[in-house]
């Protein structure tokens, strides 16, 4: 037990698939399945904060996601306001700050509104920081980035030479955010679907058959066990990485010891 828990990931990151088709197989409304999504996000919340991970990331909404129909996309849009107004309370009470990453300003008023209260609201939570991946894309995220960097080579303020991981990863929005340690998928689909695609790079991955209305507590619990029975070499051997005391081998993990939430910001 002991050993688990020191192997607890840092930053989780879970693609929350398979709520459409859940409704459907019970005769159901897409919308529906969406809204007992919502309790399994909260089931997951509550057991990532009691284990100890410091980050989780829920890839909420994507860019591709505008291409829904319109009434699925306004209702996920009404869905999450609700939650955002509804769960702050409990996220604060737990110590979790709520964030954002992705474009949130493509979000209509009542949500943006409402996210942007809640994360107002638990700014000054430190034990676990919940950040929505919100009009999304990893694909999108690392082209700003460059556009960013592109600009500031431009107006002198940076030199080509000078353009690295850890200057990239500066200018992406999630920025903020330690590298993915355990990336999650439910729905019984094997691909990243364009999310955290840069910080994933070293990330366990773990696909899931079930949909994700089915994801609670427990499969919390056999997604830890598994991520506490992999070894993590980053490229290195066996050897090297058992003589390394825990550390990252990870070239964004420039400090190696865990993350002091109360330096991040909004």
């Amino acid at each position: 037990m002991s050993e688990t828990i020191a192997k607890i990931p840092r930053h989780i990151a879970i693609i929350m698939d398979g709520n459409g088709r859940w409704a459907e197989a019970r005769g159901l409304a897409r919308t529906e399945g969406h809204a007992k999504g919502a309790d399994s996000v909260r089931a997951t919340v509550r057991a990532c904060r009691s284990a100890g991970v410091q980050y989780l990331t829920l890839y909420a909404f994507s860019v591709a996601n505008w291409q829904r129909p319109a009434a699925e996309v306004k209702a996920l849009m009404h869905l999450l306001a609700h939650f955002a107004e509804r769960e702050k309370y409990e996220l604060r009470e737990r110590g979790i700050r709520l964030s954002v990453v992705g474009d949130v300003s493509e979000l209509p008023t009542s949500a943006r509104r409402a996210i942007e209260s809640a994360m107002e609201y638990t700014a000054g939570c430190n034990d676990m920081v919940l950040s929505l991946a919100l009009s999304y894309g990893g694909r999108n995220d690392i082209v700003s980035a460059a556009r960013a960097l592109a600009i500031k080579v431009r107006a002198g303020l940076l030199l080509p030479e000078e353009i690295d991981e850890q200057r990239l990863q500066a200018e992406m929005s999630t920025h903020k955010l330690p590298s993915v340690d355990l990336l999650i998928r439910t729905g019984g689909e094997s691909r990243v679907s364009d999310f955290l695609l840069y910080e994933s790079a070293y990330a366990e991955l773990l696909f899931l058959p079930i949909m994700w209305p089915e994801f609670g507590e427990e499969q919390v619990a056999q997604a830890l066990a598994y991520f506490a029975n992999r070894e993590r070499r980053f490229g290195l051997t066996s050897g090297q990485v058992q003589n390394s005391n825990g550390r990252s081998f990870d070239p964004l993990d420039n400090t190696h010891a865990p993350v002091q939430l109360q330096s991040l910001s909004q």
